[in-house]
């Protein structure tokens, strides 16, 4: 374990290297220089000196440590090109179990092949989407008025200075949902220019003009999509994501996809093929318009959420921001999982295991394209709902 003394707690920023164990004595506030680095995959324990006890303040930061894994109560800030709290993910602080030993142990003998194997039996499916907002209540307001959307459950954690709510159209354990999260002290984020999410309406014109009177702003009046009658219109609520609607009379999954631009089609599509299991269910090229996309999934996209991928020709990079985090997906076996990713190419930001205080196993990852998603353990994950 890390072990970090001092009586005021400041963000820590870490990247990449193998430490096996350390003590440093810092000064109040304390910041690590760039040049320092420490690797995501070991464990570390950060212990206050204050009118508390070390065990009290150890177990408050442990949560932080929580919130901060999961890209939810710490802002992210740029490093070489991809976010820090992206790359940076500390594991279980306060257990002697050494989970990079555990995931060599289990899975030391798994191949490319037994990886594909275990890819395609694993019981997957996306979960919900994450990202930060500016002011909770206005936005569950607007969703659930403009959009149709339920508000599942939501919770306020004080001591952490965050809140966060659940929204979708259906109950969690069977629907795809969006995760809203709060910083307290924080209005405003860049939501970046490379991700838009698709719902399905009963009723387009209807939607448009309340997000008109709410709040919102149309950014793409309603189109008919290739001379047929499915209707598209693009809009953004009021912190800036963009959001395609199209409408339909009914739907099983209304939230119907997470739409990612990425700079090279064909990379993406091996890596989601390969190390997340997905099927490539569609696939097409617009030179008029100087974009290819694809969709890939877990099940038929007439009734399972999807991720769409899209190139736009001659860009490479987009700006992903600070105000989206990423998707979660389930799983049976986070470990396992980790393992296929990292034989596929794939940069572990999170090394499986346990988050602190909480005990539910997850597992993160980035793309090719610097994009993070989130496996979570299914069990555990219906255990979070009871």
């Amino acid at each position: 374990d890390f072990c970090f003394r001092s009586s005021v707690t400041k963000q820590v920023q870490i990247c990449s290297a193998m430490l096996t164990m350390i003590t440093v004595l810092v000064p109040s506030p304390f910041s690590l220089p760039r040049k320092h680095s420490f690797s995501s995959r070991c464990s570390f324990k950060l212990c206050c000196s204050d009118n508390r006890s070390n065990e009290s303040s150890c177990s408050n930061f442990s949560r932080r440590l929580a919130l901060f894994q999961l890209g939810t109560a710490i802002p992210q800030s740029q490093v070489l090109g991809v976010k820090a709290s992206e790359l940076l993910r500390p594991a279980e602080s306060t257990t002697k179990t050494n989970n990079i030993g555990n995931v060599a142990e289990m899975n030391s003998n798994l191949t490319e092949d037994s990886a594909l194997r275990w890819a395609k039996k694993d019981k997957r499916r996306m979960l919900h989407a994450v990202y930060r907002v500016g002011d909770l209540d206005k936005t569950i307001k607007f969703y659930t008025e403009c959009f149709g959307m339920k508000l599942l459950r939501k919770r306020d954690i004080p001591e952490e200075r965050y809140s966060n709510a659940f929204l979708g159209y259906g109950p969690e354990d069977s629907h795809f949902t969006v995760e809203l999260t709060y910083n307290y002290g924080t209005d405003k984020y860049n939501v970046g220019n490379g991700l838009h999410f698709g719902i399905t309406l009963d009723d387009v014109a209807k939607a448009v003009n309340l997000v008109k009177a709410k709040g919102g702003k149309v950014i793409k009046e309603s189109v008919l999509l290739d001379g047929n009658s499915k209707i598209i219109t693009y809009v953004e609520d009021p912190d800036g994501y963009k959001f395609e609607l199209s409408e339909a009379a009914t739907t099983p999954e209304p939230l119907h996809h997470v739409k990612l631009c990425v700079g090279n089609l064909d990379r993406s599509i091996n890596f989601y093929k390969k190390a997340f299991g997905m099927d490539l269910l569609s696939k097409q090229d617009n030179p008029e318009y100087k974009y290819s996309e694809v969709t890939l999934g877990y099940g038929p996209e007439d009734t399972n959420p999807v991720l769409k991928l899209t190139y736009n020709y001659g860009v490479t990079v987009y700006d992903k921001g600070d105000g989206y985090a990423q998707i979660a997906i389930g799983t049976d076996d986070v470990y396992k999982t980790a393992e296929a990713i990292k034989l596929f190419d794939g940069i572990i930001a999170l090394e499986p295991g346990p988050l602190p205080g909480i005990n539910t196993k997850i597992t993160a990852c980035l793309d090719p394209d610097g994009w993070k998603s989130v496996f979570v353990d299914n069990v555990d994950f219906l255990k979070e709902l009871e």
